[in-house]
């Protein structure tokens, strides 16, 4: 992409492609092989030519061009749709990129009258609109995405309330909660990520169309129609700022990486509990591989590749924010390079998302593990505590010491907090009785967790109630 482009001229011979007679000579064979951008923003046509139907409406609706020959441009616009979509169009590297590759074939189709369709606008405006054309798409594309996977996973949650598993901090065991309670954080994540897409949707929500190349243009345009046509909700204030800027696209890369690593974390938790130290869940054939050597593995390729391709995402932002970080106003063919790293981010992670989406619908939950694993360390040494502070009056570290106390004899002993004898207690502190006992199982733990958004089973299960809600009922974020 370029500064102002001609509006009318088809290229006669190589030493005038594009730019008329202002060069003598043609391009050296290195740019002709740095310069085109068709090769990837040719994922634009639908947008481009949804762009210049628009633009060409206006300008009839302001009597810039005659109604004929906006009818013929829009006719053969239709056509030119039809083309790529059937993959019958032959893109061109000499025409350097989609603009100018639609703007060609529409002359050859109409004639004179697609000349006319540039007046008022320039390539720079022109990819700026298309630009923010695609990435809302791809906004509300990764948010279908996302409230698919929010709801496989309450679906999880919803058959897994009263499911006991280990709580971890620092991947020790630390509280029993619910499984259903741990589904419940990753669709509060992504619930997060979906509303940061909506902020960004609704900040580049503006039509830079009609901008030009940097200033504004003397026709009398109506950038107002342009932007209801396509769906804005407002023109862009400032010529300047519109062709320059690339926020939006920052903003997405920003938000997608956020997204990306929840989506590993989660693949790292299926990691672990599918190895035979958790065997916390079992992944479904179609998102397991095996070894070629081998025979017993069974191996979370799916997980692993989800882990593995945050990298891109987040080198997507890196990537845009350098090329935008020494720019001055208003366009530099530096930002050519916006699109690559934008398009194989939103690919990767929407690729992700199905997939996770895939293994955490089909996933088998291990209860009788989780149970074994949560039993294994002492994860209701906070509960003891918890009861001498109300029940003796303990001032919580004194109450901590005393149950740091016993969980060094039960470790001795090799047995569980509940499996001490009521005078190994009452030595520790003589305050602990009978009652204690219904205070160490993982039952009295799990179930004595009511505040509101804890594991309790009944607050998991009004947390799905509400999640549904929220995030699937409402259809929102």
């Amino acid at each position: 992409m370029t500064d102002q482009s001609p509006a009318a001229s088809q290229p006669e011979s190589r030493t005038n492609e594009l730019w008329g007679g202002r060069f003598a000579s043609g391009p050296a064979e290195v740019m002709e092989r740095i310069n085109p951008s068709i090769d990837f923003d040719r994922r634009f046509w639908r947008e481009d030519i949804q762009g210049s139907k628009a633009h060409a409406e206006m300008l009839v609706a302001q009597g810039i061009v005659s109604a004929a020959d906006g009818a013929a441009i829009v006719k053969g616009l239709d056509e030119i749709w039809g083309e790529i979509e059937s993959g019958r169009f032959k893109f061109s590297r000499a025409l350097e990129d989609i603009h100018m590759n639609v703007e060609s074939r529409l002359r050859e189709i109409v004639g004179e009258p697609a000349g006319r369709l540039h007046t008022a606008r320039s390539r720079n405006d022109q990819v700026a609109l298309d630009m923010k054309l695609w990435c809302r798409g791809a906004i509300d594309d990764l948010d279908v995405e996302l409230k698919a996977l929010q709801a496989a996973l309450i679906d999880q949650a919803e058959r897994h309330t009263d499911t006991v598993m280990p709580g971890f901090t620092h991947l020790q065991v630390a509280q029993p909660i619910t499984f259903g309670h741990h589904m419940l954080a990753y669709v509060e994540m992504f619930g997060r990520d979906r509303g940061r897409l909506a902020d960004c949707r609704r900040r580049l929500n503006e039509s830079p169309i009609g901008s030009a190349a940097l200033a504004g243009t003397p026709y009398p345009i109506d950038r107002f129609h342009t932007a209801s046509a396509l769906g804005f909700d407002r023109p862009t204030p400032n010529s300047l700022d519109s062709v320059s800027d690339r926020d939006y696209a920052m903003e997405l890369m920003a938000a997608a990486g956020i997204c990306a690593v929840h989506m590993s974390r989660l693949a790292e938790e299926l990691v672990l509990w599918t190895t035979a130290q958790f065997r916390f869940v079992r992944l479904s054939d179609g998102f397991s591989t095996g070894s070629s050597i081998m025979p017993q593995k069974r191996n979370p390729d799916a997980a692993e590749l989800v882990r593995g391709k945050v990298g891109r995402v987040l080198g997507a932002f890196t990537a845009l924010s350098l090329v935008m970080k020494g720019l001055p106003l208003a366009y530099s063919k530096d930002m050519q390079e916006d699109k690559e790293p934008v398009f194989d981010a939103v690919d990767t992670l929407g690729l992700c998302i199905a997939a996770m989406t895939g293994m955490i619908a089909d996933m088998e939950a291990n209860p009788a593990a989780m149970r074994r694993a949560v039993e294994a360390g002492f994860p209701t040494a906070t509960d003891l505590a918890d009861w001498l502070v109300r029940e003796a009056s303990l001032p919580f570290r004194d109450a901590h010491h005393v149950a740091g106390r016993l969980v060094k004899e039960a470790e001795t002993r090799d047995c569980g907090l509940a499996d001490l004898p009521l005078d190994v207690m009452q030595a520790a502190h003589p305050a602990l009785d009978e009652r204690i006992y219904k205070v160490v199982s993982v039952e009295a733990s799990v179930n004595a967790r009511t505040s509101y958004g804890g594991t309790a089973p009944e607050r998991v299960r009004e947390q799905v109630v509400e999640a549904r809600r929220r995030f699937l009922d409402g259809g929102g974020s």
